[in-house]
Parts: C-alpha cells; sequence; structure tokens
C-alpha cells in the first residue's frame, strides 16, 4: 500500500516529499527517555506454559517439509505473449496438472481471492478445480489428444479461471455465502445437513498468490524481490501452495507438506509443478 501512494505522491508532483523521500517539515517532539529494560514477573507455573508453547511450536515447525522453489525457466512475460493466457490461470493449471500425476486424482483446491471492493473485505474462494479445468488435465494426460486440442482446452480453462477470479472480487463467490448461511443456522440451532458436509471437506490442495509490488514504477525485467513467505497444508494429507509472479521472468513457489504423510512430499510436488509448467508452455512451440 504504501508504494502505491508513494508512487501516486510523486507521479502527481506532490511537494509533500523532499528529494530524498522523506515527509516535508520540522520533526517536533519532546525528550526521549532512554528505553527501560521490562522485567516480567513469571511465575513457575506460567514458564512451564511458555516452555511447553515453544517445545509443540518446535515440534510442529519439524514436522513441516517446506521446499522453496525458484522457477527461473520462465516467468508471466512469455505466459502472456506466448500463451495468450493470463499467469495466475496458467500457474492454477500447472498445479491442478501436477495434483492428478502426484496423487492419481483431482482434489478440492483452494485459492484466496481479495474483496477489497468491500467495506471491511477481505478474502473469497477461488475454486480452481472446474468442469474446464478437469477436460485440461485429462485431455494432458490422454495420448491421442492433439497439442492442438491442448492448447484449446489450455485457453479455455485460464479464461473461466479469470472470470470466476473476477467474479469473487465483486461479491459473486460461493463460500463466504455458504460461511453465512452456516453462522446462521448456529444462531438460529438449525442443523443443516448440506452446510455440514459442504464445510467439513477438507482442503487437500491449498494455494495463493502472494503480490509482490502495488506500483509500476519498478523495471520488472530486472527486478529483484524477496522470496515472499509460505504457509504450510490445511490437511494431514494435503499440500499448502504460495507463488510469487516475481517480475517477467521469474516465479518462487513454496511448496509444504507433513512429514508424517505417506501420501505427499513437498520436493516431488514441486519438481512436478516445475516439469507441467514446461510441458504446458511446450503446447506453444
Amino acid at each position: 500500500m504504501f508504494e502505491w501512494v508513494y508512487a501516486e505522491e510523486l507521479e502527481a508532483g506532490s511537494t509533500r516529499f523532499n528529494k530524498d523521500g522523506h515527509c516535508v517539515g520540522e520533526i517536533k517532539c519532546g525528550p526521549l527517555k532512554f528505553p527501560e529494560r521490562i522485567e516480567w514477573d513469571l511465575k513457575d507455573d506460567l514458564v512451564e506454559e511458555i516452555e511447553k508453547a515453544a517445545a509443540d511450536a518446535a515440534e510442529t515447525v519439524k514436522g513441516v517439509q517446506l521446499r522453496l522453489m525458484v522457477h527461473n525457466d520462465f516467468g508471466k512475460k512469455a505466459i502472456t505473449s506466448r500463451c495468450k493466457v493470463g499467469p495466475d490461470g496458467f500457474i492454477q493449471m500447472a498445479l491442478q496438472l501436477a495434483y492428478y500425476r502426484d496423487q492419481g486424482h483431482l482434489c478440492l483446491t483452494y485459492e484466496a481471492s481479495m474483496t477489497r471492493l468491500f467495506r471491511e473485505g477481505r478474502t473469497e474462494t477461488i475454486r480452481p478445480v472446474t468442469m474446464h479445468s478437469t477436460a485440461f488435465v485429462k485431455a494432458m494426460c490422454d495420448s491421442s489428444a492433439t497439442k492442438e486440442e491442448k492448447r484449446t482446452l489450455l485457453r479455455a480453462a485460464c479464461e473461466n479461471h479469470q472470470n470466476v477470479a473476477k467474479k469473487c472480487m465483486i461479491g459473486e463467490g460461493v463460500d463466504r455465502h455458504l460461511f453465512c448461511l452456516f453462522i446462521i443456522s448456529k444462531a438460529l440451532k438449525v442443523d443443516s445437513a448440506f452446510l455440514q458436509k459442504v464445510l467439513s471437506e477438507p482442503w487437500r490442495l491449498s494455494t495463493s498468490q502472494t503480490p509482490h509490488s502495488q506500483t509500476n514504477r519498478l523495471d520488472e525485467e530486472k527486478l529483484q524481490v524477496s522470496f515472499g513467505g509460505g504457509f504450510g497444508p490445511v490437511a494431514d494429507d494435503g499440500y499448502g501452495v504460495s507463488y510469487v509472479i516475481a517480475g517477467k521472468n521469474i516465479i518462487f513457489f513454496h511448496v509444504s507438506s507433513f512429514e508424517k504423510s505417506k501420501q505427499t512430499d513437498a520436493y516431488r510436488f514441486s519438481d512436478r509443478i516445475r516439469a507441467c509448467m514446461a510441458e504446458m508452455l511446450a503446447l506453444f512451440e
């Protein structure tokens, strides 16, 4: 947000900042007190709880397998110019294909969408698994499908994904409405078998794109940014995938799984994502 505000101020020729980027004006404040060390009065039972919480946190961290994959084979520049599709849709279809090849089936998938257009809006859920994405994945695994058929299905899946994402941003998603109905049913003490089933299904593939910049004043060809951060899986036998489209030629993936799961492996899944993205790009050669 600060990047956007600062860039807008510069473009508008504002005089609120000097040439060094500092706010114009004099700093006025009284004498500052020297910092004092805070002494905590911790009882033995509280110390015991703190140590237990620290041990639990360490055990949780140890149980998560996390791989940061730097995908620099190509980025959004190649995706948009050669494939003529949006980068988020392309990546989501790659995740679907990778998961299918990793597990042998598709699964309920979560992708976060922002709802900032609304007051106090936070997120909505994009559901990437659709009839369009399923048709594309099945075609990619069908040796009899032609390259042209696969290209057509990929573009259709990406276009549909983009349309669904736009609907989620303007309040036409599904999951927040379902959650509100669930809260109301609890308040009214009405049992709903439908809501209980729908909201209890596991998200075995939880994904989110992390934006890295909110200004167009940076050179994306030369851009070097932070790898960003990731998150753990939300199902015991699932994956967590956070990705950052960093500039035009690089994408960062944070792929996680639980060590205790025999079905998943973050390193194996990362390799599948890279391979699927390359295979999808090759459709347009």
